[in-house]
């Protein structure tokens, strides 16, 4: 038997080599030896500095509770910081979080970011993040649980993730390198 497709016949498909899935691993915390891939993948993913920039200042200051990243065979496909907010204490702010150019478009973020969000709700901390609602939204974080927030960035654009389903009224502080 022939199948054939708009009179043509289908010929059966020969893979000439095996099927390799290439897609970046599970979300881990960042090794000290990825801190020029991080760099780097910042400048990429952003087409400037001032996210490196910002990630430098934050390690200095020493208020970074965590440097995520996403790894891909030798390097590093997408990246996450996690910083110690000023006020309240014990929040955390979610920022910068990039992506390789060449991996964006497939959902990474969007998984890097819900893993992080979970992570809070399960951790029974409250994280914090200012950026696109739609798309934060599709990852677990709320801008309904953040109006009672006050920032001195646009609130229209703030969003938590955390435990509970209340919406907290607090003043946020973020560190001193977010200006």
């Amino acid at each position: 038997m022939q199948i054939e497709t708009m009179g043509r016949p289908v010929r059966p498909f020969r893979q000439e080599k095996p099927l390799v899935i290439r897609r970046p691993g599970f979300l881990r915390e960042m090794r000290g030896t990825e801190l020029s891939q991080v760099d780097r993948l910042l400048k990429n993913a952003f087409g400037r500095r001032d996210e490196a920039d910002l990630v430098k200042k934050l390690r200095s200051d020493r208020v970074l509770a965590g440097e995520q990243v996403l790894p891909f065979e030798d390097g590093i496909a997408g990246y996450a910081a996690l910083s110690e907010m000023r006020s309240p204490e014990g929040w955390l702010c979610l920022a910068p979080v990039a992506i390789a150019p060449e991996f964006q478009g497939f959902g990474h973020g969007r998984r890097m970011v819900g893993i992080l969000a979970d992570w809070a709700r399960r951790s029974g901390v409250f994280l914090v993040v200012l950026g696109e609602p739609e798309f934060y939204r599709r990852c677990g974080f709320s801008s309904e649980r953040a109006a009672g927030l006050s920032a001195p960035y646009p609130v229209s654009h703030l969003l938590l993730a955390g435990p509970g389903e209340d919406a907290p009224k607090e003043t946020l502080k973020y560190p001193h390198a977010f200006g």
